[in-house]
């Protein structure tokens, strides 16, 4: 028998009245009418680093799409690192890179978490190339196919400033969301971050401003054009 879901870590789930879960809502509706042109169905979480938030970010953050009766996947792509099977009490023994490399078919590898309208695409088992799985034909062909089938795609990618895979990942995507520690990341991190998502033209959407001074998250403005909290 599955066990459930983590409830402390989907506070939108568990606490849906909290101010914290009213907080993603609101970050939901401020992606939802950010000023740019494209849609906005595919969505890159990211971060600067590590243990900043991205993946309880991420997590919430397709809760609330699913409450809004859209059809949702979430993707672990942090093959690195994975972590969201363990948030929705799912298996990883497929995922991610046995797709990628041609073990399973998506279909097979796509699991219900449990929410209504939310699936999960775990990571997979830790692969020796992950960026190099990323990069390749097989991604691009998946996430077109993926399109055909959901109403949002939110993928959970490593930090930019550790490895190449979320860079790369970007260029594939409609828009990124950089969360970033309050108090935590310097300035220069959080350029150089922008300057390599820059590189590849990624749409950066905003920034998630995490464990701010209010114990919520804010949809930051600072230099990427969205109106601070």
């Amino acid at each position: 028998m599955r066990r459930s879901i983590n409830k402390e870590a989907l506070v939108v789930s568990g606490n849906p009245t909290s101010r914290v879960s009213e907080a993603y809502r609101l970050l939901r509706t401020k992606i939802h009418f950010s000023p740019k042109d494209a849609a906005h169905q595919v969505i890159m979480v990211t971060s600067t680093r590590s243990s900043e938030g991205k993946t309880t970010t991420v997590s919430n953050l397709a809760v609330t799409y699913a409450m809004e009766g859209r059809k949702v996947l979430l993707i672990d792509a942090d093959m690195r690192k994975p972590a969201l099977h363990d948030i929705y009490s799912l298996s990883n023994r497929h995922g991610l890179s046995t797709v990628l490399a041609g073990d399973v078919l998506v279909q097979q590898a796509v699991q219900e978490t449990g929410i209504n309208h939310l699936s999960l695409l775990t990571a997979g088992p830790v692969p020796a190339n992950p960026a190099e799985l990323m990069d390749s034909a097989s991604m691009r062909d998946m996430l077109m196919q993926l399109r055909q089938e959901y109403d949002v795609i939110l993928i959970d990618t490593p930090p930019v400033l550790a490895v190449s895979d979320g860079v790369i990942t970007s260029a594939l995507c409609d828009g990124v969301i950089m969360v970033v520690a309050a108090g935590k990341v310097k300035r220069s991190h959080l350029r150089a971050a922008k300057e390599q998502l820059d590189h590849v033209k990624a749409n950066m959407l905003g920034l998630v401003l995490n464990r701010s001074s209010r114990d919520q998250q804010a949809f930051a403005a600072d230099h990427y054009g969205m109106q601070a909290q």
